[in-house]
């Protein structure tokens, strides 16, 4: 069945204050319908219909400025240039030696202290969605290399096939440099403010992870899954095992952890990563991606300090961020995927949203 028309319109984050300078693009499919930001081209909100065709929004979400300047600055955010952690805030590049700004913790994480969730991007209407762009200088947060970089976001609806968004990452540099890109929502399918995400049931189509030291940095080996708390290879409640005593968990207070994703395609096409489920609601999360991991966070440490829109403040487990991505601290560990690129490369990676019903 045809696709209906996406509508896209644009209009400021809050005209009467501050947020006027951050602009918001509505992406609207059939009931679908997603929200972005330019402050850290950050997908802000994704709604969608339950079973029996309620709509929800369902990502923790605020649009008071001081939160998502504060608490909520990763919030769906674009993370770059390198998302989450680079141990000793250092990379080296054909034996050059480039320090990096550190964010404490002696590690550089989510690519410094004015990382890309902290930048405004330009952002420009393509069809379906929205397209932003980024220029980060050479040495920006101590990362070698000129980079320009795009985002998009493109929503489509087919009636009985859901909704998918889109997420397609570009980047290309003038010298040699390391690039991990992804986006931070953190998803309740039971729609934002309606409690913790421990019944959810989960799917990952991994079959290794990559334990990490007490600082979640990987320690270079992978692990299988067989028989530990980190075996999601079938539909598994997030809050089965959550709270074991396992050495993994107690640290974080929960999962933290980068997932080894099964092999992607020979054709470099996006492959299914996760499988999200609210059995209450009936609403489901298919994501696929082109990236060889999965740094999955049951926002185990949050302790209320952002309020959504329901007026909720959001406690552990409120959300699940899937963030697709290359494996954490990868310039250390040459057994791990590479993240570098090079002039006349172009980084490309890909992930989609698939959102139904069961």
């Amino acid at each position: 069945m045809a696709s209906e028309a996406t509508t896209v319109r644009r209009e400021p984050l809050d005209p009467s204050g501050a947020g006027a300078a951050i602009q918001r693009w509505t992406l609207t499919a059939g009931p679908f319908e997603a929200s972005v930001l330019t402050l850290g081209a950050t997908l802000h909100t994704l709604s969608a219909p339950d079973r029996v065709g309620r709509t929800a929004q369902l990502l923790l979400s605020t649009d008071e400025l001081a939160q998502i300047l504060g608490p909520a600055r990763h919030y769906g955010t674009v993370v770059g240039r390198y998302a989450n952690r680079i141990d000793g805030s250092s990379v080296t590049i054909d034996g050059q030696n480039h320090p990096l700004a550190p964010t404490g913790g002696g590690m550089t994480i989510h690519g410094g202290p004015d990382g890309f969730a902290q930048r405004m991007w330009a952002a420009e209407p393509v069809e379906g969605g929205v397209l932003l762009r980024l220029h980060s200088p050479d040495g920006d947060q101590g990362f070698p290399g000129a980079l320009d970089v795009t985002v998009s976001y493109t929503l489509s609806y087919a009636p009985g096939a859901g909704g998918e968004l889109v997420i397609d990452y570009r980047a290309v540099t003038n010298k040699p440099t390391v690039v991990n890109l992804t986006n931070h929502a953190y998803f309740n399918l039971a729609g934002e403010g309606s409690g913790d995400v421990l019944g959810h049931l989960l799917t990952l189509d991994a079959d290794e992870y990559t334990p990490a030291d007490e600082r979640q940095i990987p320690y270079g080996r992978t692990e299988p899954v067989a028989g530990t708390p980190f075996d999601f290879t079938v539909a598994t409640p997030i809050g089965k095992s959550v709270h074991d005593d396992h050495p993994q968990l107690v640290g974080p207070g929960g999962y933290d952890h980068n997932w080894v994703l099964r092999a992607r395609p020979a054709d470099g096409g996006p492959a299914r990563a996760a499988l999200l489920e609210d059995p209450v609601s009936g609403r489901t999360l298919e994501v696929l991606t082109t990236e060889p991991g999965v740094q999955v966070y049951t926002a185990n440490k949050f302790q209320g300090a952002v309020t959504g829109a329901r007026g909720v403040p959001y406690g552990p487990f409120a959300g699940i961020a899937l963030e697709t991505q290359h494996f954490p601290d990868s310039p250390h560990h040459p057994a791990f995927p590479s993240t570098e690129l090079r002039p006349g490369e172009e980084f490309r990676s890909t992930t989609v949203l698939r959102l139904g019903v069961s």
